[in-house]
């Protein structure tokens, strides 16, 4: 008989960065709850694991005191209510970790700032910072400027593009539901790789942008960067600690296979695609089981509008997305080019040089494709 196989819970134990997302439909429940996460925070730092917060709840708690009677829908007064909602927000995890001893520090962000190498470097240090002064940081969505094109979604995917920049050994999701649930209603304790959450419950009801499948997805692409995920429930007494204690509790995505690098990381799920390149067969091999370049003589053709450096989705003759990439060459190129080799490359870009689509240093496969 082999070695038994270690509980892949038991590794929480050795976190020393944490990410806990909190949804709006946590905090619309309970009012009390910043409060009873910040006696965990502070029972956690004291073991030198350091916290940071991914918060949702400006918009939930700002629309009412504007008078609204009910949630809106129309941007600009979404964007009031943020404005409105996000002092109240922060003054509750203010008073909350000021009471146990730990200093709150806001930190508002849009997807354009993690989409900008330079403005997402500048992001990394400013965290590291925080977290190196034992500063509990606060993230959310910068609601009251953010618009579609600068929106991520949700704070479940904001959680997931923070996990690299701080080096995140967990990703807590918490919401109202005992963890990602099966079609009998059964928490399912571990979550592997390539299932499926289409059968299963999601949550209902409640403020919010999310649900389980946004925290499946989410937690998908935290596990790419090398941390574990967890999706739990928000009233469990002592939820973060008995985590972090290894405990058997919400529904666990291990880590798995080696970790993307953060900028292979940015590239597959902060940058937003502009359009499509299509692959032959050969072309999906190449890249997907030896790691290639993507070449023009794969190319079958293009989506949509994109320039040289934009991200792109490589698709291959079935439909399915294979990875993603940054582009050398526009779409007008990429068409022009598609399907030829190197002479005819030659003539009808001048020069000597290689001409390339997609390096294999700036493309990432799809694990799940």
């Amino acid at each position: 008989m082999g070695a038994p196989v270690p509980e892949p819970r038991e590794e929480l134990r050795a976190a020393r960065r944490v990410i806990l997302k909190i949804g709006s439909a946590a905090l619309w429940k309970d009012p009390e709850l910043p409060g009873r996460l910040a006696d965990q925070v502070a029972r956690i730092s004291a073991r030198q694991c350091a916290v940071v917060i991914v918060s949702s709840g400006a918009i939930a708690l700002g629309w009412q005191r504007l008078g609204y009677r009910e949630r809106p829908k129309d941007t600009g007064e979404l964007q009031a209510s943020a404005a409105a909602g996000q002092s109240v927000l922060m003054h509750r995890y203010e008073a909350a970790l000021g009471n146990v001893g730990l200093v709150a520090a806001q930190v508002l962000l849009t997807h354009a700032d993690l989409a900008d190498r330079t403005r997402v470097n500048n992001a990394r240090r400013a965290l590291a910072a925080l977290l190196e002064a034992r500063a509990v940081p606060i993230i959310n969505e910068n609601d009251t400027v953010a618009t579609d094109e600068l929106r991520f979604g949700d704070n479940d995917q904001l959680a997931a593009m923070v996990a690299p920049l701080v080096s995140a050994d967990v990703v807590v999701f918490l919401s109202t539901v005992d963890g990602v649930l099966d079609a009998q209603g059964e928490r399912i304790r571990i979550m592997h790789a390539g299932e499926s959450v289409q059968a299963h419950r999601t949550s209902a009801g409640a403020p919010g942008s999310g649900g389980i499948q946004s925290k499946v997805d989410a937690a998908r692409k935290a596990q790419s960067s090398g941390a574990a995920a967890i999706v739990a429930n928000a009233s469990e007494p002592d939820v973060l600690v008995r985590i972090l204690a290894g405990e058997d509790v919400g529904t666990l995505f291990a880590p798995r296979g080696e970790p993307l690098r953060a900028r292979k990381h940015w590239i597959a799920y902060t940058l937003r695609p502009r359009g499509a390149v299509l692959l032959d067969a050969g072309a999906v091999e190449a890249v997907r089981a030896k790691n290639r370049s993507l070449l023009p003589v794969g190319v079958i053709g293009v989506r949509g509008d994109f320039h040289p450096g934009d991200a792109v989705r490589l698709v291959g003759p079935d439909g399915a997305e294979v990875g993603r990439g940054l582009t050398r060459l526009g779409a007008i190129e990429v068409a022009r080019a598609a399907g030829k080799r190197a002479p005819e490359l030659q003539t009808l870009f001048g020069g000597e040089r290689d001409v390339i689509v997609v390096h294999r240093d700036d493309l990432v496969v799809d694990p799940e494709a």
